[in-house]
């Protein structure tokens, strides 16, 4: 049904103003960043469709896609695809800030939803570090590796190096699992202690690893392995 034939407090905008965007599904909010379906489909029916296209994960897969990612979907011109990189970027700064702002051991959950909006839905495994200040605020996050990570393809040096270079206390490491499955391999345990040890040579301490996939995340220090 066309949105103009929807009733007035069914509309995605009415209904936002009226419940607050809280009250909306992940289809009414996405329609209303769309604003226009195309021809032979309302934007409530093309909102659906996108969340529902194999190899995006959802919500979360459509909005860390890339750019050439989002070119090849039907029904996304270059505003429609400008507006949704733009949200998730804006996600992504807004959640740095805050842990610029403030330690982030106050605020674990935070911390794993910004891994999360960089991580976990690359189709590929990308190993992260956020290095941190004296106080644990987070100074930058630098995706350092990519591909299968092992003690032999992740190089303790260059963590170093970029520890060094922006005068970090301390560091917390991350990498996605696109299996989806976020329990640590013994190759993820292995690659945890060689950094560990590297770092606390300088005096770096390493306060977490974490392992994220879509709609899932383990923390290694909470579990005890760390």
């Amino acid at each position: 049904m066309a949105l103009k034939n929807l009733p007035t407090e069914a509309k995605p905008r009415e209904k936002l103003a009226a419940r607050g965007p809280a009250a909306l599904s992940d289809a009414e909010l996405l329609a209303i960043l769309l604003r226009t379906g195309m021809a032979g489909k309302g934007v409530l029916q093309l909102a659906s469709e996108l969340l529902d296209l194999p190899g995006f994960g959802g919500l979360s897969g459509l909005l860390q896609a890339s750019y050439a990612d989002l070119a090849r979907i039907k029904g996304l011109g270059p505003a429609k695809r400008a507006e949704l990189l733009a949200v998730m970027e804006l996600a992504r700064r807004a959640m740095a800030e805050q842990l610029r702002e403030r330690p982030v051991l106050t605020s674990p959950e935070a911390v794993t939803s910004y891994v999360q909006m960089h991580l976990a839905s690359r189709p590929h495994e990308v190993f992260a570090v956020l290095f941190l200040d004296s106080q644990n605020r987070l100074i930058a996050l630098e995706e350092m590796f990519r591909g299968t990570l092992t003690q032999t393809s992740v190089y303790p040096r260059e963590v170093v190096v970029r520890a060094l270079h922006h005068h970090a206390g301390a560091v917390i490491m991350a990498h996605n699992h696109p299996s989806g499955h976020v329990t640590p391999s013994a190759a993820d345990k292995a690659l945890t202690r060689a950094l560990q040890a590297a770092l606390n040579l300088l005096d770096i301490r390493v306060l977490d690893h974490v392992i994220v996939a879509p709609g899932a995340a383990l923390s290694m220090a909470s579990q005890g392995w760390l």
